[in-house]
């Protein structure tokens, strides 16, 4: 059992409109990564703003970025587990989350892709008992997300690997419009 978390908290300042929004190829990109959750649970996005269709929850301690996302995800979630992505991630399946839930085992708190040290924090999972760190670190000013996961259990895939498995563009980071293909 796994909880979905899509973060929409974002301003998308740079990329001139509601990323979450944006239709790409026929839908909004907030409906792809959503599809992509679809044996979850439950799913929910965290955003300050509403979202029609979707179920929504703010962020429980504002002003931390990511962490704020991550920190109200795992707050508000029901199961032990919580995949948690951007609302910018289209190419995410459901294959890729049956993928990393295949991984998770019994002492991790967070199941990770990386290459060489650089973590991706979002297209992860994290588990529920991180609620209390997340929210130390929020009141403490301490609001990376990669020093978050290096300081608890966790386990990292090789990005190599996983992208020749899923695709090039698993971790795409739409800034601007013309980022997406």
């Amino acid at each position: 059992m796994w909880s979905g978390a899509v973060l929409a908290g974002g301003h998308s300042s740079r990329f001139g409109q509601d990323k979450a929004l944006y239709p790409y190829r026929g839908r909004p990109l907030l409906a792809w990564v959503w599809e992509a959750m679809a044996e979850a649970e439950e799913r929910f996005v965290v955003a300050n703003r509403p979202y029609p269709g979707f179920t929504v929850y703010p962020d429980l301690r504002k002003g931390g970025d990511t962490l704020s996302g991550l920190h109200s995800a795992l707050a508000h979630a029901r199961c032990p587990w919580v995949a948690v992505a951007a609302c910018d991630q289209p190419f995410l399946t459901a294959e890729f989350w049956r993928f990393l839930l295949e991984r998770v085992q019994p002492h991790l708190q967070a199941v990770v892709i990386g290459l060489e040290g650089a973590l991706e924090p979002l297209g992860a999972l994290y588990h529920k008992s991180l609620e209390a760190e997340a929210l130390r670190r929020l009141e403490g000013g301490l609001l990376r997300l990669q020093d978050l996961i290096q300081s608890v259990p966790h386990l990292v895939l090789d990005k190599r690997e996983v992208e020749a498995r899923f695709g090039p563009r698993l971790f795409l980071n739409a800034n601007r419009q013309s980022d997406l293909p």
